[in-house]
C-alpha cells in the first residue's frame, strides 16, 4: 500500500482553486495603513498580528499545510533571494492596482520581492506624440539621443507610479532608477545607446531590503563613465537573478502564462531537462516563444536547481507562489528521471535513505528496506517484474510491481521529499509511470490527507474497509474485483457490467456491476425524478420501489425492467438489508420529515451484523439527519463537503434541502468576508412542486394564478439548515464559527410555476468589494464544478427549470455614497442571484451525486451535464 501520507499532491492537478482575490486581500490588509501612509523612508513595518491575519487569508487559496510549507521555503533564504519579478509596462498601465496589491500581499507575510519593470508601451506612446519613429533591429529598440531622453522620463514616471501605489497601501518601497546595472555598448553602430550588462551592483538592492523597503528598479544601465544605456527589462531581470540566485524569477504578463500553439491550452509546467529538446521541435514554437524559452533555459542553467521561472498574471501571483496547483506556467530545470528493472542498477543506499525518511511503514519501523528488497527479489524469482522510478538526486521514488500472469501493474510505493514536491518532480514521475503502465492499481488509507490527489489521478475507486483501492486505465470489472480481493481480501461481487467510458475522473463512467437501489417513497415528485435518473444511469438499477398508495402498479418512466411498486414496511426493509448487497446496495429515503427514522433504525440494526463491504449506503432526503452531531451522517452537498463525503465510513448521507442548497452555494464563497455584526438575508421563490403532492393552497394552480404566497417567514427549517451547515464550513479565522454560529434571515414564497427556485441574496461584508472582485471570487471557488455555473447576468428560473445544475450570477454592489457610518455599512454588502431546479439539483440530482461518491464511482455518472448554462 502506498505511503500516501508522505505523498504531497504534485502541482497542476487542478485542485486547489484560489478563493481569495488579491484585490480583496489588499483591501483587508491596508485599510488602516492608508490612513497613516507616509514617505517610504519613514513608514513602519506591519506588525506580527497583521502578518498572521494575512497568512490566515492565504489558507483560502490552498490548504494550511501547503501555505505554511511554501512560506517556510521562501523564508528559509536571505530576503534578497526570494524572488525577482519582471513587470511589463502594460501591467503598470493596465493593472496597477492589482500589481500593487499583489506586491503588498507578499510584503505583509514578510517577503521582499525585487521588482524590475519595463515601460515599452508608454515609451511608444510618448515617441509617437513627439513624432519620433520607434525603430527596431533584430527585435532590439534602436535608442538614439532623443529616444533615450524620453525613455528616462518615461521610466522615472512609471517607477514613481508603482512606488506611490504601494505607498498608498502602506507598503514601504524605494524607487531605484539607476546605480544597479553597469553596462557596455551592445553594438553602438547598430543599436546606438543600448547596453550589455557587465556588472550588477547588488548592494543598492540589498540596502533597500535592509531598510525594510521593496526595491523597485528600472532597467536602465550606465557605463563606467556615466552614460545612460537602454537595456531590455527581461535581460536586466535575468542578469539580476544570476547575481542574487533567487528561488523564483517571475515574469508578469496579462495572459497568465504560456499557451500551447496547437491546443490553445495554458502550459502548466515545463521541465527543461526532460522536455526542452522536444518542445523546440514543436511547429508552433517559433519567433518570440522560441527566444523566450532559450533565454529562460540559459538563465536557469546558471542558477541552482532550486530556482524556477513562473510566467503569471499579477492577480494570480499569490496562487502561483503558495499552492501546489499553481495558476500560470512554471518552468524549472528539474532532474532527468530514470526507470530501472533491477535493484542492482540503482543506488540502493540513496533509495533506502529516501524510503526511511518518507515511507510510513519503513520510517515507523513496521518494516525495513532490507525486507522490502527481499520481497522484490522473491517476486522476480517467481517470474514477476518490478520497476523502480526516480530522479538523479533521489528526491522522488516510485516502485511498481506486477505478479506473474497479471496484466495490471501495482503502484506499490510512491514517496517524495519536500524538495521534490516544491520542485514538482512528482508530476513528471507520474507521467513516466503511466506511460509505461497503461493499467495501474494502488491502495491508500481512508485517513490519508491527500485523497484528493488520488481521486484526481484515478479513473475509479472502491472502498475496502479502512482503505480505498484506486485504478487507472482498467475497464474489466473482473480484473478490478480480483485486484481488490488480492490487496485486501475483499471480494467485490460481480453483477451485470455497466457501460464504460474513457478518462477524466469527474465524468468517467467506470466499469461497475449494476448496483441495486431500493427507493422508499416513490409517489412524490422527487421520487419520480429519481426513477428517471436511475433509468438513465449506467450503473444503478431499481431493485425495489416502495409506495403505499401505488403498491401493485407498474413503475412508470423505467425501461430497464418491468417492475411494480411494492409497499415495504420498516421491518421488511431490515430483512432485505440482512441479505447484504446482493439484495440492495443503496437505500433512498424519499419520505416526508419525521417518517424515515423506523426504516433507518431497521437498516442500522441489520447492517451491524454484516461485514463492511456488504453494508448498504443510505441516502435520506428529509431533514431528519441534517443537523446530526454524532458524526454518523455526512451532509450531502458535494460542492462544499466533498472531502467529508469521500472520507465517510458510515455510508449514511443526509441530502440537503432545495432552498438550503441554493442559499449555501450563494453564500459559501463569501464566508471569509462576512460582517459578523449583520446577517445575510435570502428572499426565496419556489415553484409549487416544492409544496409536495398533498393538496393545499400552496400547490393549487388556481389559487396561485397571478399570486405569490409567502409562508414560514421565521424559523423555516431551511433557515436553520443554512446557518448550521455554513457554520460547519467556517475556518477559525472566519468571522463566524462554533462559538459564534452563522444565522441567516430567510423568506420563502410559492409562485405559480411548477418547478424551479429563484433566490436573491443580500450578504453583509466587512469590507467593500467590487463586482469584478465578486465574479472572480465565485469563478475561482467553483472552478471545475460541473453542476454549478457562474455567470455575470441574473439567471432566470425558466432557463434553469429541468436542468441539473445551479446558476449563480446577477452580482451587484451598492454605489458609494455618504460617509456616515450607516451609509458605509449599507455599501458593504454583496447582492446576487441563484437559480436551481428544486426537484433536481435541489433533491434528486444531488442524491445521485451523493450515491455516486458513496459507491466510489465518477461523481457525475448518470447526470446530464452542460458546459454552459441556458441563458435567455
Amino acid at each position: 500500500m502506498i505511503g500516501a501520507s508522505r505523498l504531497i499532491r504534485p502541482r497542476r492537478i487542478g485542485a486547489a482553486a484560489s478563493r481569495t482575490p488579491l484585490a480583496a486581500i489588499g483591501t483587508a490588509s491596508s485599510a488602516a495603513a492608508r490612513a497613516h501612509a507616509r514617505p517610504y523612508s519613514y513608514q513602519s513595518r506591519p506588525d506580527t498580528s497583521e502578518k498572521e491575519t494575512i497568512v490566515k487569508l492565504l489558507y483560502n487559496i490552498g490548504s494550511k499545510k501547503e501555505v505554511e510549507q511554501y512560506l517556510r521555503h521562501f523564508s528559509s533564504v536571505e530576503s534578497q533571494k526570494f524572488a525577482v519579478i519582471k513587470v511589463g509596462g502594460a501591467v503598470i498601465s493596465d493593472d496597477l492596482a492589482t500589481l500593487a496589491s499583489a506586491l503588498t500581499f507578499l510584503n505583509r507575510v514578510g517577503l521582499y520581492p525585487i521588482v524590475v519593470h519595463g515601460a515599452g508601451p508608454q515609451l511608444n506612446q510618448r515617441l509617437e506624440a513627439a513624432n519620433i519613429e520607434a525603430r527596431y533591429e533584430d527585435g532590439i529598440r534602436i535608442t538614439d539621443g532623443p529616444t533615450l531622453a524620453i525613455a528616462r522620463e518615461v521610466f522615472a514616471s512609471e517607477n514613481r507610479k508603482l512606488v506611490e501605489a504601494l505607498e498608498r497601501l502602506g507598503t514601504r518601497a524605494r524607487p531605484i532608477t539607476g546605480g544597479v546595472f553597469v553596462a557596455d555598448y551592445l553594438n553602438r553602430e547598430k543599436y546606438d545607446r543600448v547596453g550589455r550588462i557587465v556588472h550588477v551592483n547588488r548592494e543598492v538592492v540589498e540596502s533597500s531590503i535592509r531598510a525594510g523597503c521593496l526595491p523597485i528598479l528600472t532597467s536602465l544601465a550606465e557605463t563606467p563613465e556615466g552614460q545612460i544605456l537602454n537595456v531590455n527589462a527581461d535581460i536586466a531581470a535575468g542578469e539580476l537573478a544570476r547575481v542574487l540566485e533567487p528561488l523564483k524569477i517571475v515574469y508578469l504578463n496579462e495572459k497568465n502564462g504560456l499557451y500551447h500553439g496547437t491546443t490553445g491550452k495554458r502550459i502548466e509546467t515545463i521541465h527543461l531537462d526532460e522536455e526542452y529538446d522536444e518542445l523546440l521541435k514543436e511547429p508552433w514554437v517559433r519567433y518570440g516563444t522560441k527566444l523566450k524559452l532559450k533565454e529562460i533555459k540559459e538563465l536557469l542553467d546558471t542558477l541552482p536547481r532550486s530556482s524556477s521561472v513562473a510566467i503569471i498574471s499579477a492577480e494570480h501571483l499569490h496562487k502561483e507562489l503558495f499552492t501546489h496547483s499553481g495558476a500560470g506556467t512554471l518552468i524549472m530545470r528539474g532532474h532527468r528521471l530514470f526507470s530501472e528493472q533491477d535493484l542492482a542498477s540503482v543506488d540502493s543506499d540513496r533509495l533506502r535513505a529516501l524510503l526511511m525518511e518518507q515511507d510510513p511503514s519503513i520510517a515507523s519501523g513496521e518494516s525495513t528496506a532490507a525486507s522490502y528488497w527481499q520481497k522484490l527479489a522473491a517476486l522476480k524469482r517467481a517470474g514477476g517484474q518490478y520497476w523502480i522510478y526516480g530522479d538523479e538526486p533521489y528526491q522522488v521514488a516510485a516502485i511498481v510491481t506486477r505478479t506473474p500472469g497479471q496484466g495490471i501493474s501495482v503502484l506499490d510505493k510512491f514517496v517524495a521529499s519536500k524538495a521534490a514536491v516544491l520542485g514538482n518532480i512528482t508530476d513528471n514521475a507520474w507521467k513516466l509511470i503511466v506511460r509505461d503502465h497503461p493499467q495501474l492499481v494502488w491502495s491508500v488509507p481512508r485517513t490519508d490527507d491527500n485523497l484528493s490527489w488520488h481521486f484526481d489521478r484515478a479513473d475509479g475507486s472502491w472502498g475496502a474497509g479502512d482503505n480505498i483501492v484506486f485504478w487507472y486505465g482498467v475497464e474489466d470489472w473482473k480484473k478490478i474485483s480480483s485486484m481488490v480481493s488480492a490487496m485486501h481480501g475483499r471480494r467485490v461481487a460481480p453483477r451485470a457490467a455497466g457501460s464504460t467510458g474513457r478518462r477524466s475522473y469527474s465524468t468517467q463512467r467506470p466499469p461497475r456491476p449494476a448496483l441495486r437501489v431500493g427507493l422508499i417513497g416513490a409517489r412524490g415528485y422527487t421520487g419520480r425524478e429519481l426513477i428517471k435518473l436511475i433509468d438513465g444511469h449506467p450503473q444503478f438499477e431499481l431493485a425495489y420501489v416502495s409506495s403505499r398508495e401505488l403498491a401493485g402498479k407498474p413503475v412508470p418512466n423505467y425501461t430497464k425492467a418491468q417492475i411494480s411498486h411494492v409497499n415495504l414496511s420498516a421491518q421488511q426493509v431490515g430483512e432485505l438489508t440482512r441479505e447484504g448487497r446482493q439484495a440492495v446496495d443503496v437505500w433512498i429515503m424519499a419520505l416526508p420529515n419525521n417518517v424515515a427514522a423506523p426504516f433507518v433504525a431497521e437498516i442500522n440494526n441489520a447492517a451491524a451484523q454484516l461485514s463492511p463491504d456488504q453494508q448498504p449506503v443510505v441516502v435520506d432526503l428529509s431533514a431528519d439527519y441534517r443537523f446530526d452531531t454524532t458524526g454518523q451522517w455526512a451532509y450531502g452537498l458535494p460542492e462544499l463537503h466533498r472531502a467529508s463525503l469521500r472520507n465517510s465510513t458510515t455510508g449514511r448521507i443526509s441530502n440537503p434541502g432545495c432552498y438550503a442548497t441554493g442559499s449555501q452555494l450563494g453564500i459559501a464563497p463569501l464566508l471569509p468576508y462576512l460582517d459578523s455584526t449583520r446577517l445575510p438575508s435570502v428572499f426565496g421563490v419556489s415553484g409549487y412542486s416544492g409544496a409536495g403532492t398533498k393538496p393545499s393552497p400552496k400547490n393549487d394552480p388556481g389559487f396561485l394564478q397571478d399570486n405569490l404566497i409567502p409562508y414560514a417567514p421565521v424559523n423555516h427549517i431551511h433557515e436553520r439548515e443554512i446557518g448550521h451547515s455554513l457554520t460547519r464550513l467556517c475556518k477559525p479565522e472566519y468571522p463566524f464559527g462554533a462559538q459564534n454560529p452563522l444565522k441567516v434571515q430567510f423568506s420563502p414564497h410559492v409562485a405559480p410555476f411548477f418547478q424551479g427556485i429563484a433566490l436573491t441574496l443580500h450578504v453583509p461584508l466587512r469590507m467593500s468589494m467590487s463586482v469584478k472582485d465578486m465574479v472572480e471570487v465565485y469563478r475561482e471557488f467553483y472552478q471545475g464544478e460541473r453542476l454549478v455555473h457562474v455567470v455575470e447576468s441574473a439567471p432566470l428560473v425558466r432557463d434553469n427549470s429541468e436542468k441539473h445544475y445551479a446558476v449563480v450570477g446577477g452580482f451587484a454592489v451598492p454605489p458609494h455614497g455618504e460617509d456616515s457610518g450607516s451609509a458605509q455599512l449599507a455599501e458593504r454588502r454583496a447582492v446576487l442571484n441563484v437559480t436551481l431546479d428544486n426537484l433536481l439539483k435541489g433533491a434528486a440530482t444531488q442524491a445521485i451525486q451523493n450515491m455516486n461518491i458513496a459507491m466510489g464511482i465518477g461523481e457525475y455518472t448518470g447526470i446530464p451535464l452542460a458546459d454552459k448554462p441556458t441563458m435567455s
